[in-house]
């Protein structure tokens, strides 16, 4: 699993910046087809890290909605989110998170959009290793009645891979969402 991991972190961080900039602005436009905008009004989002795909055009259509956008917090092993601002502190990750007065627990969310190393067509993913979403929403799989939040892995197209092993702590998203398509 290292290994692929490192291939896949390697293909994403080698997408240029101009294809950067064409997938974020595609991502958006698949995120509206979908219509995840009208069906939440409290979505987190992340902000991109290590070559990951980049949100913001999402990030900045949510805010004009006026939705409450939210950001993951390092909390111990686990994350809590935070609305956004215009403050920001690293983690000890270096990734930016905003500097906040209240956050919420996963369970308040509607849906939050993650980032994610790789995915295959049952909608699997592997991040980068440290298990924090799969801790922060564990919850989902001990109950199946949960509706919410709904969860979406954002991730470029070359980050597909035929088939993932699954481990039992694995918690499975909703829905992935590439540039050119969604797998639900």
């Amino acid at each position: 699993m290292k290994d692929l991991r490192q291939t896949l972190r390697q293909k994403r961080r080698s997408v240029t910046n101009s294809d950067r900039v064409k997938c974020s602005k595609q991502l958006l436009s698949k995120c509206k087809s979908l219509g995840i905008f009208k069906t939440g009004r409290r979505i987190a989002i992340y902000l991109s890290n290590d070559g990951e795909i980049d949100p913001v055009y999402i990030q900045k259509h949510m805010q004009m909605l006026g939705l409450c956008v939210y950001l993951p917090l390092l909390d111990g092993k686990s994350l809590k989110f935070a609305k956004t601002g215009n403050k920001f502190i690293k983690n000890r990750f270096g990734i930016n998170e905003p500097v906040f007065s209240k956050y919420v627990n996963a369970n308040r969310l509607n849906i939050i959009l993650m980032p994610l190393v790789g995915f295959d067509n049952q909608k699997n993913r592997i991040g980068m290793g440290g298990g924090f979403y799969d801790r922060t929403l564990s919850f989902k799989m001990r109950q199946l009645d949960y509706k919410s939040p709904k969860l979406y892995g954002l991730a470029f197209d070359c980050q597909e891979v035929k088939r993932l092993d699954i481990q039992p702590w694995d918690v499975k998203l909703d829905g992935v969402i590439t540039p050119n398509k969604i797998i639900k």
